[in-house]
């Protein structure tokens, strides 16, 4: 990798670190700021839906002035601005503002990694590189564990804020110096993102996106301490030590799917077994949902694994982009995976609710499992209609 693309993979460490921090912050922040548990769901919303809607103009500056300015810039602002906020915050609302900046933040560095990659690497170890990036950017989601419960108890939490803003500017700081633009494309260069929703055979590709990462997203980030603090009266360490289970999970499934695409010659095929085994987990917690602690973190670990095809899936969709509108269709896919997923955060409450009418609390989240399980299933039933390429 070069230089650039190093400090790309070192700041998408703090864009993963940015998306669970607010897990553990939560106790403090409801302490001393009165931010409750909903309000900070809100506030986690709010980060996802704002990294999705910046995919639409950061994907025309990337083909129009590059990476380099457009990383660096963004999150310098974004991210360490709203750092900055947060550690001033004084209530739940500067909470929501400083997610929506750092959302803005971390909205670029994933795809100028991949619009380099995309345009100055060869596209058969795209989804290997586009793995590799982010099963070492997914430490981040271990970083704002117990790492950052031990930088709150050292300094307080407004300092270990003061801290990640600094840490975020300085990494910013090293875009600008390390990366390199890639050669402008020869030849055509006009075009917008309505000439790649004209391509039919994107939309397969669209929907299995919209439901990959959403599932283990809402389970990971929001389900995955209620369910076993409430089906199996998990005390904290227990639920810590399963989200940990479940975090190496999803970093090793990284690592897993990446060269499955040259091992065996197909991208359609890798994604569509891969995400049918998180299925066949989801559907069978759905129906031994409270048969054993063990067997419900293992099945969980299961779905972090086998869902983290999305570098497959990405790399499936750009193979079909022309190169002069790479930025603005990998950041169009990217918006489906994340917009899902932001969909997700919102949506999970209010259907839990509406789920646990007349059941359970077993009950209650067996459905939620099943649902997510039927979710993924739609996505892999619209993606056999998709047209495989490896090119």
């Amino acid at each position: 990798m070069t230089k650039g693309l190093i400090a790309l993979v070192l700041a998408y460490v703090l864009s993963q670190f940015y998306r669970t921090f607010l897990a553990v912050l939560s106790p403090v922040l409801e302490s001393d700021i009165g931010a409750t548990p909903d309000q900070l769901a809100v506030a986690s919303g709010f980060w996802f839906t704002t990294f999705a809607i910046m995919q639409i103009p950061v994907g025309w500056a990337l083909d129009k002035i590059g990476p380099r300015l457009t990383a660096t810039v963004l999150m310098s602002i974004g991210g360490a601005g709203g750092a900055a906020v947060m550690a001033l915050a004084t209530g739940p609302g500067a909470v929501s503002v400083s997610m929506i900046l750092i959302g803005i933040g971390c909205s670029p560095i994933l795809m100028s990694s991949y619009y380099i990659l995309a345009r100055t690497y060869p596209p058969a170890i795209f989804a290997t590189y586009a793995a590799v990036i982010i099963g070492i950017g997914s430490i981040g989601n271990i970083g704002a564990a117990k790492p950052l419960a031990w930088a709150i108890e050292s300094f307080g939490w407004r300092g270990a804020l003061w801290g990640l803003a600094a840490l975020t500017l300085a990494s910013s700081l090293s875009l600008w110096a390390l990366i390199r633009n890639p050669a402008p494309v020869e030849g055509e260069e006009k075009g917008s993102i309505l000439d790649i929703l004209k391509i039919p055979a994107l939309y397969p590709i669209f929907i299995m996106m919209l439901v990959n990462y959403a599932p283990v997203a809402g389970i990971r980030g929001l389900w995955i301490a209620p369910y076993l603090g409430d089906v199996f009266d998990a005390n904290l360490a227990q639920i810590g030590n399963a989200t940990l289970i479940m975090g190496l999970a999803m970093i090793a499934g990284n690592f897993f799917y990446g060269p499955l695409d040259r091992i065996f010659n197909t991208r359609k095929w890798v994604v569509f077994f891969g995400n049918s085994t998180s299925v066949l987990a989801c559907l069978s917690l759905w129906l031994w949902a409270d048969l054993s602690f063990a067997l419900s973190v293992a099945l969980i670990a299961v779905i972090g694994f086998f869902s983290m095809s999305f570098p497959v899936i990405l790399a499936h969709g750009r193979s079909f982009i022309p190169p002069h509108l790479t930025g603005r269709g990998v950041t169009l896919l990217n918006l489906f995976g994340i917009g899902g997923a932001g969909i997700m955060q919102f949506a999970s409450g209010p259907v839990f609710i509406r789920l646990s009418d007349g059941a359970t609390e077993v009950e209650a989240y067996s459905r939620l499992f099943g649902l997510f399980g039927l979710l993924i299933a739609f996505g892999c039933l619209i993606y056999l209609f998709s047209r495989d390429r490896t090119g």
